[in-house]
């Protein structure tokens, strides 16, 4: 029987795992998927040397970044993101080769192209971590031009949260959160904005999922802009990944 799988810490919040065991089973395909919560990155070859039916697995926070050091080859996309969400085990010869990819940007692309319009040409990014390199990369191919947002400044890349004026938000219609403030059970949460500046010419699109409407989007929408949750590009991705782990 095949494996596929998710490395991730924690994975209470994991949509894969259901998601992949449904397909299987629907389809009559002879596989499991299997969610291997680990504590650090450095258990990550325990995972490997003790599955020798795996063959594929997905990567969530917060070891996007942190598993490339464990494997042997990147993708173009992924080594231009600087960041991996797909894995493919190749077994040739009795030679293990691990190469990363990154389904992310083909999800969330997919999903916020057809909400764009004219005056999306500017986009706030909201955290700094693995899925947000995936989304500036992919913003970037849509013609977007972007700006992270964190609580720390880094470079000439990033501002503070402090630092969104009402003439910033003025200028950057559309704003991705990226952060896991807001994600179930911690709901009543939001990312600091100045929810006041947003207008109906906005777009707030967040990658969570859970809650269906968070409060950033309820935030958003009490405000009159367009706002999007991270389901559709969920199921993209994982779609990308089957994809990947099968050509």
């Amino acid at each position: 029987m095949k494996q596929f799988g998710l490395i991730g810490y924690p994975l209470g919040h994991s949509f894969s795992k259901n998601f992949f065991n449904e397909k299987f089973h629907s389809e009559n395909i002879d596989a499991e998927y299997v969610n291997f919560e680990i504590p650090t990155i450095e258990d990550f070859p325990k995972v490997i040397a003790s599955h020798p039916n795996l063959v594929g697995l997905n990567v969530t926070i917060p070891y996007k970044e942190k598993v490339i050091s464990y494997l042997d080859e990147l993708d173009k996309d992924a080594a231009s993101i600087g960041a991996v969400n797909v894995i493919k085990l190749i077994r040739q010869r009795g030679k293990l080769v691990l190469k990363g990819y990154n389904s992310d940007i083909l999800g969330f692309t997919q999903s916020i192209e057809p909400l764009l319009e004219r005056h999306h040409t500017k986009a706030l990014i909201l955290g700094t971590g693995g899925a947000s390199k995936a989304i500036n990369y992919g913003l970037h191919k849509l013609g977007v031009e972007t700006l992270f947002v964190s609580r720390n400044r880094h470079d000439d890349t990033t501002i503070t949260y402090g630092e969104l004026t009402p003439e910033k938000m003025d200028e950057y219609k559309v704003i991705v959160n990226c952060t896991p403030v807001g994600m179930y059970p911690k709901a009543d949460l939001c990312p600091d904005i100045p929810y006041e500046c947003v207008t109906p010419k906005h777009l707030l699109y967040d990658l969570l999922y859970n809650p269906n409407t968070t409060l950033f989007m309820k935030k958003g929408s009490d405000q009159g802009a367009t706002v999007k949750n991270g389901l559709e590009m969920l199921l993209l991705q994982a779609f990308g990944a089957w994809d990947i782990w099968n050509e």
